[in-house]
């Protein structure tokens, strides 16, 4: 298996002063700093996906603003892959699937923003295409949202949209218990 990380939308506009701040998105990009470390040093292949909204309603990740460009945690550094989208789902209209197949990935370990729509998305997407995925749930982050006027905690949504996506689209794994299998993996 030829596995890929994933990192969606970890941008400046999900933290703390941008335009659509994410509950725990700045743990959560610790988290995925410390998966993007791991495959550095082994020189696993990563792509990055950067969201620019289009649509003429957006109000965060506008084109041309600094809530557009990926957070410091979690900088591209210039042998990895930056796949730009306008949708949900990260395949949607991109290079991405090209990309994978030409590097003939099949796994794809998933974390970014957020949980309940583009990683969702991505998950699913991912999946039908016939990739292989795992989802680092706390290298993720949500928001709270409402149904109904019944307000809906950004916890209750992270989780149940992790547990809609296993076991059938996804294995989910904290970092910590994925980097235990990555090391396993290399060790045998």
């Amino acid at each position: 298996m030829t596995t890929a990380l994933l990192l969606v939308d970890i941008q400046n506009d999900y933290f703390p002063n941008g335009r659509m701040p994410l509950d725990r998105s700045i743990d959560a990009s610790l988290k995925a700093q410390e998966i993007l470390q791991a495959f550095r040093a082994k020189q696993k292949q990563i792509v990055h996906v950067q969201h620019i909204s289009t649509r003429p309603d957006a109000t965060y990740f506008l084109p041309c603003t600094k809530g557009i460009d990926f957070h410091p945690n979690v900088q591209p550094v210039k042998q990895e892959t930056i796949i730009k989208k306008h949708y949900p789902n990260s395949f949607k209209d991109t290079a991405l699937l090209n990309h994978l197949t030409k590097n003939q990935i099949d796994h794809l370990i998933i974390c970014g923003m957020m949980t309940h729509l583009c990683v969702d998305a991505t998950v699913r997407a991912a999946y039908d295409l016939g990739f292989s995925c795992t989802v680092l749930h706390d290298a993720c982050a949500t928001k709270n949202l409402e149904f109904n006027n019944m307000p809906i905690p950004a916890q209750s949504v992270h989780h149940a949209f992790l547990a809609a996506l296993q076991p059938t689209y996804a294995n989910v794994l904290s970092v910590k218990e994925y980097l235990q299998t990555l090391g396993s993996a290399v060790a045998a």
